[in-house]
């Protein structure tokens, strides 16, 4: 039997909104035809789609990182701003494909102040470095007065855009990679980098790079090496993570969720150790700013192996299938579980590009299947996340070994008591679960799942749309307990109130 048992009282910490991040990354359709399509019938005076911008509201998107990603390696962002008449197109290297530059800093920033999102901005320490790096930060935050500042208010933008959160660099471990360096290279430039970017707004907050994934060769040691260069200056430390089913190996890839937890433990245990050797009190926390399920091994064939293009080419739209919704759930209760060390979290990406939106140029936006999960997280998860006790039973994979058969999180409201549980059923059979509360009262509602037997999600357009959330198994209320039957292979979100 399952068990799940929670208390009021037992926290592991405040939910920083941030987790509900995304990416636009000038890659493939992502921003053209995708987030920006001028002439579009719901094209607003700034050339967005506004379908694309309402349908990111209801997935309760909180910050978009940009403009990469690989893209960012070799990006100059001076050729982006000013008036797009006078832009030149460069080639990006990382993509293979001529940037028109006619979305850039500016356009970029002013949406998302428009729509309310809070902006996650990258530096480029590829091919440029401390300079352009300070630079942009004046650009973005500086008063008037100053050189950069100026040439944004030369180019219509009074006000500074305030932008808080910045990355420094992108994958650098990653022999990929357009400016790859050794950890030892990458650690001196970003401390540099970072000093610098500080010393122009001393209210930012920076992003290391960590590991590309936990299957890098220099996985560990990175974090070690960059840790030591960066420790006083940077705010967070990056962690990249893809996940898909290799080989039917259906098992190992619900249990996606267990491998994000082990790579969570060790980039923590990493940076614990670099903090303790340098007696610091000082606690650096965890910017997740890509995940997703992408079929990167059995679908993509490589970067090196595309013929430059232009004009937005189809590049890594996959195709979503409700077990892959139910596995993007999962790695939800992950993030949620881990509140008190991941601070920022980014589902890669936003439109077309393994994404929950869908576009196509001149016609509709459309949801795919593993935006159901995202959207119902990020509308019910408020507050703090509860420390559950969880007691399950567990099942064999290939690649994670033994991994529980049920997984939860769940998250409370201190100011309403409001409620959320979110609760995985990893097995191909139904399970059913006991909830206790000793000591407080619970009420759950009705809940809503999704469920991983409708492949024919990912198949057509029209079948990624009639794919949505269904009504959760009957909830039993007992004394002291609650039992929920979980759909098989499911996962399910349910709301209620919490009462000591």
């Amino acid at each position: 039997m399952t068990t799940i048992t929670l208390h009021p009282d037992f926290r592991i910490g405040p939910l920083d909104r941030r987790i509900f991040g995304s990416f636009v990354e000038h890659l493939g359709r992502c921003v053209y035809t995708g987030v920006f399509e001028p002439g579009h019938p719901t094209a607003d005076e700034h050339g967005f789609r506004r379908d694309v911008a309402d349908l990111t509201k209801e997935l309760g998107v909180s910050i978009v990182r940009y403009p990469g990603g690989n893209f960012v390696s070799n990006y100059v962002w001076e050729d982006g701003v000013g008036p797009v008449e006078d832009r030149k197109p460069f080639l990006d290297l990382a993509w293979r494909t001529v940037e028109p530059n006619t979305v850039g800093t500016d356009e970029f920033l002013q949406y998302c102040e428009r729509e309310g999102l809070e902006p996650m901005m990258a530096v480029n320490l590829g091919t440029r470095g401390v300079e352009a790096a300070a630079a942009l930060v004046e650009y973005c935050n500086g008063e008037a007065g100053t050189r950069w500042a100026d040439m944004r208010i030369a180019n219509g933008r009074e006000k500074p855009y305030a932008v808080k959160l910045w990355c420094l660099g992108n994958e650098m471990d990653g022999p990929w990679q357009i400016g790859h360096k050794d950890a030892h290279e990458y650690g001196k430039l970003a401390a540099e980098a970072g000093k610098a970017m500080k010393l122009v707004d001393t209210g930012i907050e920076l992003v290391a790079c960590g590991s590309s994934s936990m299957q890098m060769d220099t996985f560990g040691e990175w974090e070690r090496t960059v840790l030591s260069y960066t420790y006083d200056v940077v705010d967070h430390i990056s962690m990249h993570a893809y996940y898909e089913e290799l080989d039917g190996d259906r098992a190992s890839f619900l249990g996606s969720g267990t491998g994000m937890q082990r790579f969570i433990e060790r980039v923590v245990s990493s940076a614990d150790a670099v903090g303790a050797q340098m007696r610091s009190d000082k606690r650096i926390t965890l910017s997740f700013d890509e995940w997703n399920v992408w079929y990167l091994v059995s679908r993509f064939p490589g970067e090196k192996n595309l013929p430059i293009q232009r004009d937005a080419p189809r590049i890594i739209e996959d195709a979503y299938s409700g077990l892959d919704s139910v596995v993007v759930g999962d790695l939800l209760v992950t993030l949620l579980n881990n509140a008190d060390r991941v601070a920022v979290g980014c589902l890669a990406q936003l439109v077309n590009v393994i994404a929950p939106i869908m576009t196509e140029p001149g016609g509709d936006a459309w949801r795919q299947t593993t935006f159901h999960p995202f959207a119902t997280t990020s509308r019910l998860a408020r507050g703090e996340v509860l420390d559950l006790r969880i007691d399950s039973e567990t099942m064999a994979t290939d690649k994670h070994g033994d991994v529980p058969v049920v997984t939860a999180a769940a998250t409370i409201d201190p100011d309403t008591d409001e409620v959320a549980l979110f609760v995985t059923n990893r097995s191909p059979e139904e399970r059913t679960v006991t909830v206790r509360h000793p000591g407080a009262t619970l009420r759950l509602g009705g809940g809503a799942a999704v469920l991983a037997d409708h492949e024919g999600a990912r198949e057509t357009q029209e079948a990624a749309e009639a794919y949505g959330m269904v009504d959760a198994l009957p909830v039993a209320h007992g004394d002291g307990e609650i039992t929920l039957r979980l759909a098989p292979e499911s996962w399910t979100a349910f709301s209620g109130a919490l009462h000591r």
